[in-house]
Order: structure tokens, then sequence, then C-alpha cells
């Protein structure tokens, strides 16, 4: 599976109108080859006929093939539906591949514990028993530690709380940072280049 993004970049009233005539288009196409097509997310502007932003997910066999004439800058050339005395005839949009972050899955069953002596100030043991607990997420190597108590038993459950905020920090960093990808497409649109021109009110591929 695949999810692209199709973004205004935060350009004119045109640029939304553009994204939602390219929507329309690209499910169209994704038809031909074959693929399933769920818009899992769409940014309306003013009305239901202009989208800030539009993101889809792709299942198919054909998925890459597909793409490869898609991503990057889509160019429209026309006079604009809103500003008939506009006198800008390009107009651009982008078409992004949003790159999926696999949050990490966390099993008590994959955890590993291991027993150590709690230690004090100057290396000093606090007690003579191995009580602190060390707890080991396998499959990633992450590992938290509890020497709070002199019970191990209790310092067991603490490593394990700590472990899984530790997992749970890092997948929440992970869909952040997708977030972060998300605006940056907004934001770095680039002009000219265009993979796919499409050409007056009718919306036709030149």
């Amino acid at each position: 599976m695949k999810t692209i993004q199709i973004t205004s970049g935060r350009g004119p009233r045109e640029c939304e109108w553009v994204v939602a005539k390219t929507l329309a288009f690209f499910l169209k196409e994704a038809t031909k080859y074959k693929i399933k097509a769920t818009v899992v997310d769409q940014q309306t502007g003013r009305t239901s006929d202009e989208l800030l932003s539009a993101t889809v997910e792709l299942k198919g066999k054909e998925v890459d093939q597909l793409l490869a004439s898609w991503l990057g800058t889509i160019q429209w050339i026309g006079q604009s539906p809103f500003r008939k005395n506009h006198k800008r005839k390009n107009w651009f949009i982008g078409f992004f591949e949003l790159k999926k972050q696999e949050s990490i899955e966390f099993s008590e069953k994959e955890v590993e514990f291991q027993s150590m002596r709690s230690s004090g100030a100057g290396g000093q043991h606090v007690n003579k028993v191995s009580s602190a607990v060390r707890a080991i997420h396998i499959p990633t190597g992450i590992q938290a530690v509890s020497m709070d108590s002199r019970s191990q038993l209790q310092n067991k459950k603490s490593a394990l709380l700590r472990l899984k905020e530790k997992i749970n920090e890092i997948n929440e960093n992970k869909r952040n940072g997708e977030i972060t990808d998300q605006w940056s497409n907004h934001l770095e649109l680039e002009r000219g280049n265009a993979v796919r021109v499409f050409v007056g009110e009718k919306f036709k591929e030149r």
C-alpha cells in the first residue's frame, strides 16, 4: 500500500480548483490500472469543488507504474474560473508520496527482564541483592531500567511501564514526523517542471 497527497501548496483559490479536478482525473485513471484508491482525508476549500489537499491510499500491483507519471508538479493552463480578468494562465499544484512510518508494536511477551544490583552515589550498593530490573524490548532493543524500590517485583512493574512509555513516545514522534512531511509538501511546492499538464475548463490532458 502507498499513500499519496495532492496539495494546492497554499496557492490561490484556482489551485484548490485544480486539486479537485486532478483528484477526479487520477481516481479514474487508477481504476484503469485496477488499483483500489481510497480517499482517506481531504481539506475542502471554499466550495465542495475546491480542495486544499487530498490524501489517497492506493492498493494494487500496478501502483508504482501508475505513480511514475504522477509524482511531482501538476500544471493547469487556463483562465481563472473565479477571476475572469486575471492575467495569470499557469497554475501549479503538488502530487507527493507520503512515506509511512511503521509504528512499533508492543507486546509484553516480547520483553526480556534482567536483574541487576541497585547502586547509589559513589558506586556504593544500596542493597546486596539484585533488586534493580532492566526491561528490554527484544525486537527493537529499546530498554528501560527501574531501581526505585527494594522490591524486585515492583521494579519489574516500573521498568515495564517505563518501556511502554518510551515506545509510545517514539510512535508519537513518528506520527508527528508524518504531519511535518505533509506540511512540507504544502509549503515546498516547486513551480515548473510539470510531470502532467492539463488545459482548459474541461481539464483535458495535453
